[in-house]
């Protein structure tokens, strides 16, 4: 069955740095485009960042710049690189992927970005 599993959330300050991976596996993982995702408390859950399995990237407009996305095929994981972290990226973020018309979900990493 499909499972995602995030990693790498923690707290940290504002400016700070943070790696998230997400580890992928029941589906033939480099063929599908994966995703991040977060949601913040009282908030709609919102795209983050993607990656197509060619490795072309998107991101919201909140976080260009700042974060990066990467997957490695070759280990079933997709991370997410987030430098300059503000207060306002404080959410849990998940990882996505739509597999055979089906949408699933990791169980999510806290980050929180704090003085």
């Amino acid at each position: 069955q499909v499972q995602l599993v995030e990693s790498g959330g923690g707290l940290v300050q504002p400016g700070g740095s943070l790696r998230l991976s997400c580890a992928a596996s029941g589906f033939i993982f480099s063929i599908y485009t994966m995703g991040w995702y977060r949601q913040a408390p009282g908030k709609q859950r919102e795209l983050v960042a993607s990656i197509t399995s060619g490795g072309i990237t998107n991101y919201a407009d909140s976080v260009k710049g700042r974060f990066t996305t990467s997957r490695d095929n070759a280990k079933n994981t997709v991370d997410l690189q987030m430098n300059s972290l503000k207060p306002e990226d404080t959410a849990v973020y998940y990882c996505k992927v739509d597999h055979l018309g089906k949408r699933y979900w990791g169980q999510g990493t806290q980050v929180t970005v704090s003085s």
